[in-house]
């Protein structure tokens, strides 16, 4: 098991500004960080990633698509393709990185719906675009986890029964689904038992209280979870999510209008210790 931590507690774009943050995890413990990619290009983040190397960080990233020109399961095959083209733009920052992990829901624009479920033929247009890009993530040694977010935030994927499906309608071995718990904590009628039986397809797991603050200072049972994952042989990235107010461009979706944790020092520091103890006891 590694442990990490979502550098979105601080910024939406890693810089020089952050690389003395990136000492303080290693310091705490932590074996790597996840690094935003929403904006910059491959020379910034191969800068980035030898300040990983300085200290001695892993790396996984997360992203979501920016528009409706960058739509995967639009009908427009223009904006599908401008989909693949955003998504390999993506692998490459994150081949710079020496990225594990892709994560996020990357299937089509935060709080955009139709007011109807997802249909087959968006489900069927979305695939193709992932199989594609599932390759050429292949390719840069990139494993894609799509996330499954809340009916608020989007329509396309909600529990992780339907990620799993998708995932399996995709059939790309690079391809799987991510865990978030603060997602699961509204979705899934049981937060645990769905983790058996599709452990198969989740690559990585979102460590995320049920209100994005401080994780084990809320009610998300990180100890129940921690055990599903542990005896199905779990043996991944468990890594923090929590958020701050830096994140004005996706306020509107994420819905943070307040500090959730008392300090970022409370969320990595007190964080990172509930996941070694809980995990130890799993």
């Amino acid at each position: 098991m590694k442990t990490g931590i979502n550098l979105l507690l601080w910024t939406p774009f890693v810089t020089e500004e952050q690389f003395g943050l990136l000492e303080k995890l290693k310091a705490t413990g932590y074996d790597g960080v996840e690094v935003p990619l929403f904006s910059g290009d491959v020379d910034h983040y191969q800068k980035v990633a030898q300040a990983l190397k300085d200290n001695g960080l892993a790396c996984t990233t997360c992203t979501v698509m920016p528009d409706e020109e960058h739509n995967p399961i639009s009908a427009d095959p223009k904006h599908r393709q401008g989909g693949v083209e955003y998504l390999k733009w993506v692998i490459d920052c994150c081949e710079a990185l020496g990225a594990e992990v892709l994560c996020g829901p990357y299937y089509h624009p935060l709080g955009t719906f139709t007011g109807v479920p997802p249909t087959a033929e968006e489900k069927q247009r979305c695939a193709e675009v992932h199989r594609e890009v599932a390759d050429y993530a292949q390719n840069a040694n990139v494993v894609l986890a799509l996330e499954c977010l809340n009916r608020f935030e989007c329509y396309f994927l909600n529990t992780i029964d339907d990620g799993a499906a998708y995932a399996k309608q995709v059939d790309h071995p690079n391809f799987g689904i991510m865990y978030d718990a603060f997602h699961a904590n509204i979705e899934e009628k049981d937060p645990i038992g769905c983790i058996a039986p599709n452990l198969d397809v989740i690559r990585h797991f979102h460590v995320s209280e049920n209100d994005r603050g401080t994780p084990g200072k809320g009610h998300i049972p990180f100890g129940e979870l921690f055990k599903a994952l542990k005896a199905g042989g779990y043996d991944q990235w468990l890594t923090i999510e929590a958020f701050g107010t830096s994140l004005p461009e996706l306020a509107a979706t994420t819905c943070v209008w307040r500090e959730l944790s008392a300090s970022p020092e409370e969320c990595y520091g007190d964080g990172f210790k509930m996941i070694q103890e809980t995990w130890a006891a799993a």
